[in-house]
């Protein structure tokens, strides 16, 4: 751990202390458990790599199993300098029968990287923050979305009916600010601000894009503390 980062190393996860040593001295807790992630995609953009993991006897953390996006800042020599990370529940049964992490993992169209990231910002935009929400058309594929959100059932079709639901219910996610875009190929990453279900939110989403359109989705939603928190570095700060 010393030699891949850094002593003052910056931890965002508000439950966890922030710098290196802490972390070391939280092992043994994670040892006795079996505690362990399995990677499912890992992504690299410039000096930031981005994974989607599956925690296994993840007792520690909240649950046996769970599914977390993290994301890991490096220096300019070469070490571990930032962490952020939202982690979340692994479910069983989802409304698409998709897994919380299966899907593609193959990065395509590296020289896209720059118009998907565009993509997800335009969408998010237009259609979570409000701003025009008919254009969803025009980003997300009529031909497949696959949907990996527990609650979400597939295609257009599934993400008009959970917005209708959660309209409904007066409960419909508000996104407010977009933190951070991170892509590689036909994969882009969105770290954005929000609130649901009357708290304040991190909602990280992870899309995939084919043909100039979105294709598939997987998201973690977590919830933004503000009691009893391990530091002050907050969960986004990024540079």
């Amino acid at each position: 751990m010393r030699k891949f980062a850094n002593a003052d190393y910056i931890r965002h996860n508000p439950f966890l202390p922030t710098g290196l040593e802490p972390f070391i001295q939280l092992l043994p807790v994670l040892k006795e458990h079996g505690t362990y992630a399995e990677n499912v995609r890992m992504f690299v953009d410039v000096d930031y790599v981005f994974m989607h993991n599956i925690w296994k006897n993840a007792e520690p953390f909240g649950a046996n199993e769970m599914v977390a996006f993290d994301i890991i800042r490096i220096d300019e020599n070469g070490k571990v300098a930032e962490h952020w990370d939202a982690i979340t529940t692994l479910v069983k049964e989802t409304a698409s029968g998709r897994t919380q992490t299966d899907g593609a993992t193959t990065v395509e169209d590296l020289d896209k990287t720059d118009a998907n990231k565009a993509l997800a910002v335009a969408l998010i935009e237009d259609v979570l923050m409000g701003k025009n929400p008919g254009k969803i058309t025009e980003y997300v594929s009529a031909e497949q979305y696959d949907q990996h959100n527990p609650r979400i059932k597939d295609g257009l079709s599934g993400i008009v009916e959970a917005v209708e639901y959660l309209t409904s219910q007066n409960n419909m996610f508000k996104y407010s600010k977009i933190q951070k875009v991170l892509g590689e190929g036909n994969f882009v990453l969105t770290v954005s601000e929000g609130e649901w279900s009357g708290k304040s939110q991190a909602f990280y989403d992870l899309f995939r894009m084919k043909d100039g359109k979105i294709v598939e989705h997987w998201d973690v939603i977590k919830e933004i503390r503000t009691e009893g928190l391990a530091h002050n570095n907050g969960m986004f700060g990024f540079k």
